[in-house]
């Protein structure tokens, strides 16, 4: 009965037990916000760097062994640097997240509308928010680029 009570008090003691966090084989190497960008030293001798997802991240590669990571999309993917051989150099994983600021989310039914609201609330365009919003907004900012760089308007549709 002894052994009995120590198997069951062994057990409780697992469960109880605090467990530690699960370690993740996926863990970004590289953590960006949407919109975004980050600057990485890249090991000596890289001469091409690969994106797994360009639609999830960008890289460019500056002088003074520098790259400047920009989150694209939400997710996940993979940056590789090779050397001129094709030797592999560096293998990372990128994870793009959502903005930190303060930002609002408007349904309109099923349409989504995002603002950024610090501390006043603007549009601000993000995936997966309908899309005459998100054209409407992007309309306005390449108009008002096109005007700064001293173009004409586009042409409205209306």
């Amino acid at each position: 009965m002894g052994s009995v009570r120590f198997i069951l008090a062994f057990l409780g003691t697992l469960l109880l037990a605090p467990q530690a966090a699960p370690t993740s084989a996926a863990a970004a190497d590289i953590g960006v916000v949407l919109d975004h960008a980050r600057l990485i030293r890249l090991p000596e001798r890289v001469a091409t760097i690969v994106i797994g997802n360009p639609l999830i991240a960008d890289a460019a590669v500056q002088s003074g062994g520098l790259m400047v990571v920009t989150g694209k999309g939400y997710g996940t993917t993979n940056i590789i640097a090779l050397d001129r051989s094709g030797a592999v150099l560096m293998e990372k994983t990128i994870e793009v997240v959502g903005p930190r600021e303060e930002l609002m989310v408007v349904y309109r039914g099923a349409v989504r509308e995002t603002y950024s609201c610090s501390p006043v609330c603007e549009p601000r365009i993000m995936p997966g928010d309908g899309d005459k919003f998100f054209d409407g907004i992007i309309g306005q900012s390449t108009n008002r680029s096109g005007l700064a760089a001293g173009n004409a308007p586009a042409k409205s549709d209306k």
